[in-house]
C-alpha cells in the first residue's frame, strides 16, 4: 500500500479532505531539482481535520468516483481559529491586571 505525507488544503466536504502533496523532480535535460504538487481526496472519517494540517494518507478501494486514499494519521495539528481567539483573551486578561496593580502601587 502506498502512503503520502501532505497538507490539507480544503476541509469543507462532509467527510473528505484534499490533501495536496509535494514532490521534487529532476529534470534530465537542464538538470534542474523541481517541485511537483498533486491533490488527492481522501476519506477524513473519525478525525477531527482542518485546513492547514499535516497528514498521512493511505491508499485503499476505490470510496467513491475520485475518492481512492484514507487519513490514517495526523502529524501535525495546524492551530484553530477559535484556540487563538481563547489565546488573545487571555493576553488581554493578564494584561488588564497588570496593569491593574500598576495603578494601585502607591507613588511617590
Amino acid at each position: 500500500m502506498r502512503t503520502k505525507k501532505g497538507v490539507i488544503t480544503s476541509a469543507k466536504m462532509t467527510g473528505t479532505v484534499t490533501v495536496t502533496t509535494h514532490r521534487s523532480v529532476f529534470h534530465a535535460k537542464y538538470k534542474k531539482r523541481f517541485t511537483i504538487s498533486k491533490k488527492f481526496l481522501a476519506d477524513s472519517k473519525g478525525f477531527d481535520l482542518a485546513m492547514g494540517d499535516e497528514v498521512v494518507i493511505t491508499e485503499c478501494r476505490p470510496l467513491s468516483k475520485n475518492k481512492r486514499f484514507r487519513v490514517t494519521e495526523i502529524i501535525k495539528s495546524a492551530p484553530r481559529v477559535s484556540e487563538l481567539a481563547e489565546e488573545s483573551d487571555v493576553t488581554a486578561a493578564t494584561k488588564k491586571k497588570v496593569d491593574a496593580d500598576d495603578d494601585s502601587a502607591p507613588s511617590q
